[in-house]
């Protein structure tokens, strides 16, 4: 390793299918995502057949619930154990850059393994990474349970870098001709393409900690955020999978005296993207209500009164247009109920998002048995399907600007729960490279 290295980043070594395996099978979508779609799971599972997949090594969270969970981890652990018998899973030790064509252009990411040492998850945290949301505490057990005891890890984590100056992963993009070529493939269901090359080069590593060390400098911290403090000493905060690296911190937490510091499971595979890449996108997170036991809007308007005002449209497009014009300053969603579409104005908003205020009204409501479940839905096209059922309330929120991202972070401690999509649900991470953890 080059002697400027940080603990923070690591050089891992990366287990890729051989070319005997179909990558178009074999690479799945994150687990987190279709949540309440039937269809595309059924159609996900047909694709992939008898053919080895990570879908048969990830736990899909539309299952959850809905089948024996025990058992199907222990499908997970056995599957694992089967391939790393059978061989189809090679090792490469080097970082990868990932190039991901989607629907507006090539988003480009850098695969690495980071140091949960340097990670702290629970709000006000003064670690060099960071989570970008509330942690559900209750939702790290189940993920506990599947990781523990696995073999390997399969990563969908997205972690974000403040680089404007686009030192670290644009300089990578621009050789990536010169690159060795470890994939390339189409992704199932029109999700685009990708591309996996090699970084195993002593030269491009030491460019790679060159810039990870400058980002640690006081230098570095004082020009991006003021004043040096420990709350502004930050370097990656969690776009995607902010509960699988919480899971990963956990696990670690847990057994690292029994281990030792040289233990793989000290480290977490993750692809890096630059917060300033104008590919990347912010998507919002929208709700879906289940089992409504009183109509939306009169609960919301018994509570917040004249604090909000309600507006009703005719036709979806023109609604979505409406939230997502609101002046700057206001804060507005819109509501799809019973066949109707609303936008709710907010006069003295409760929360600095319009996210953190509609959560806050949800999270009340729904501790008082207002509704049965929620879900976070990534689509406009889902949210307006999901809504179509008899109570059952699609909420349509704004997304949140890119600029003031880690300040924030910085600031606040952590943003709200489920504030924001790093694109659409189908742009998301698929499975497709693993590490050894045990």
């Amino acid at each position: 390793m080059p002697a400027s290295k940080p603990t923070i980043l690591s050089t891992p070594d990366i287990l890729i299918p051989d070319k005997e395996v179909s990558l178009e099978k074999w690479a799945t979508i994150a687990c987190d995502q279709f949540t309440s779609n039937k269809a595309y799971w059924d159609e996900v599972n047909q694709i992939v057949g008898d053919a080895p997949s990570t879908v048969k090594i990830t736990f899909p969270e539309y299952y959850l619930g809905k089948i024996d969970e025990e058992q199907k981890i222990k499908q997970i652990h056995t599957e694992m154990e089967a391939y790393l018998q059978a061989g189809i899973l090679k090792n490469h030790h080097g970082m990868i850059l990932v190039e991901r064509q989607i629907d507006h252009g090539l988003r480009y990411g850098l695969l690495a393994a980071i140091d949960l040492e340097d990670y702290d998850y629970t709000r006000g945290a003064t670690s060099w990474i960071r989570a970008s949301e509330g942690t559900v505490a209750e939702r790290i057990p189940p993920r506990m349970r599947i990781r523990e005891a696995a073999p390997l890890e399969v990563p969908h984590i997205l972690v974000l870098i403040d680089d404007e100056e686009k030192k670290l992963i644009e300089p990578l993009a621009a050789k990536v001709n010169s690159l060795p070529l470890l994939y390339d493939f189409d992704l199932m269901m029109n999700s685009g393409h990708v591309r996996g090359f090699s970084l195993a080069d002593p030269e491009i590593e030491r460019q790679i900690y060159e810039v990870i060390a400058d980002g640690q400098k006081d230098e570095t911290i004082q020009k991006k955020y003021g004043p040096v403090s420990a709350q502004n000493r930050m370097l990656f905060a969690i776009g995607d999978g902010n509960h699988s690296l919480a899971t990963a911190k956990a696990i670690w937490e847990k057994h690292k005296a029994e281990w030792g510091m040289d233990h793989p499971a000290r480290y977490a595979l993750v692809e890096i993207q630059n917060l300033h890449d104008p590919i990347l996108e912010f998507e919002p997170i929208h709700r879906v209500l289940f089992g409504i036991h009183e109509p939306f809007l009169e609960r919301l308007t018994r509570q917040f009164g004249s604090n909000v005002t309600v507006k009703p449209f005719f036709e979806a497009e023109s609604l979505f247009k409406a939230v997502d014009e609101t002046p700057k300053g206001k804060q507005s969603f819109g509501v799809i109920a019973d066949g109707s579409l609303h936008q709710v104005v907010f006069g003295t908003a409760p929360s600095a998002l319009c996210v953190g205020s509609v959560q806050q009204f949800l999270d009340q409501w729904q501790s008082e048995g207002g509704f049965d479940d929620i879900d976070y839905i990534h689509g406009q096209k889902e949210v307006l399907e999901l809504a179509e059922t008899a109570h059952n309330v699609g909420i349509y929120l704004p997304a949140i600007e890119k600029g003031g991202f880690f300040q924030g972070i910085i600031g606040d401690g952590a943003l709200p729960r489920k504030t924001f999509s790093m694109g659409e649900a189908h742009e998301k991470r698929f499975y497709i490279e693993s590490r050894r953890i045990l």
